[in-house]
């Protein structure tokens, strides 16, 4: 018995055994837990709230994130940035590699830096429309400025970690 599970848990090349460990799924927007998770955290937002980490308002993560939904979407596109093109891949796999949150103070594009301040109620209501237009996305890619080509399944994962980013940095 012992020797029928080593085989299960082992593939042999030559006379070394090469572990193989299971694949982690990852967590994705087009999970509808998920969603609903996120749904509730950007509720409980308020205007005044103070980051955790770094310089925007809560009204700024907000536009933030929307603009950047409506890259991932494929309704707006950004100049690929040159350090992407020689590190995005790279870059893209170890974020999306397991669940771990992303790194405060990460870097951003120029075009996604917003400043001044707006309708606070209008731009969390846009940002759960559009983390909900996931769930009736059918497979499709983006060219993200940095990343490079994803595909949907990293769409997916990556627009989860970024929004549990952003919630991470106000605290909800």
């Amino acid at each position: 018995m012992a020797r029928i599970q080593e085989v299960r848990q082992h593939r042999f090349v030559s006379n070394k055994p090469i572990i193989f460990s299971a694949m982690k799924t990852l967590q994705s927007i087009y999970d509808p837990q998920t969603l609903a998770q996120l749904e509730s955290r950007i509720l409980s937002l308020t205007p005044d709230q103070t980051p955790e980490w770094g310089k925007m308002t809560a009204w700024q993560m907000l536009r933030h994130c929307n603009k950047s939904e409506e890259m991932y979407q494929g309704k707006r596109r950004y100049d690929r940035l040159f350090i992407g093109k020689l590190f995005g891949k790279m870059a893209l796999r170890k974020t999306l590699k397991d669940d771990k949150a992303m790194s405060k103070n990460s870097p951003t594009h120029p075009d996604l830096t917003i400043t001044g301040e707006g309708d606070f109620e209008q731009e969390r209501q846009q940002w759960i429309r559009f983390l909900k237009a996931y769930q009736h996305q059918q497979d499709w890619a983006i060219v993200h400025p940095f990343f490079g080509t994803m595909d949907h399944e990293q769409i997916g994962q990556y627009v989860y970690k970024h929004t549990d980013h952003h919630l991470r940095q106000f605290g909800a």
